[in-house]
């Protein structure tokens, strides 16, 4: 997905990606477009990555402690699960927010 996202990088500017430290994310062969530049997470910090904290949520709210007898039953009950979060958008906004991350606000 790299290239398409450097596609769409304007021509002249350059994208900064913030990943975390997946295999896949970090492989030898990952080729990086001349547009952009990757900057690592730290190793075991999930709480620095706003979509782990979404994943979190969607766990504990909507996800946990159920037995699926399919596959389906998994995509409708994550997908069920989305569309219940994209119906609290200021629970979206508050997942990402923490303390520490704030800086120069009283």
């Amino acid at each position: 997905h790299i290239e398409e996202i450097s596609r769409h990088v304007q021509r002249g500017a350059h994208a900064v990606l913030l990943l975390d430290r997946a295999g896949w994310h970090t492989t030898a062969n990952l080729a990086v477009p001349k547009n952009m530049t990757l900057i690592f997470l730290p190793s075991r910090s999930p709480e620095l990555n706003p979509v782990e904290n979404v994943w979190q949520y969607l766990r504990q709210n909507w996800l946990s402690n159920q037995v699926f007898d399919t596959y389906d039953a998994i995509i409708d009950a994550a997908c069920q699960a989305w569309r219940n979060l994209v119906d609290q958008p200021t629970t979206i906004t508050s997942i990402g927010m923490r303390e520490w991350a704030h800086t120069g606000q009283s």
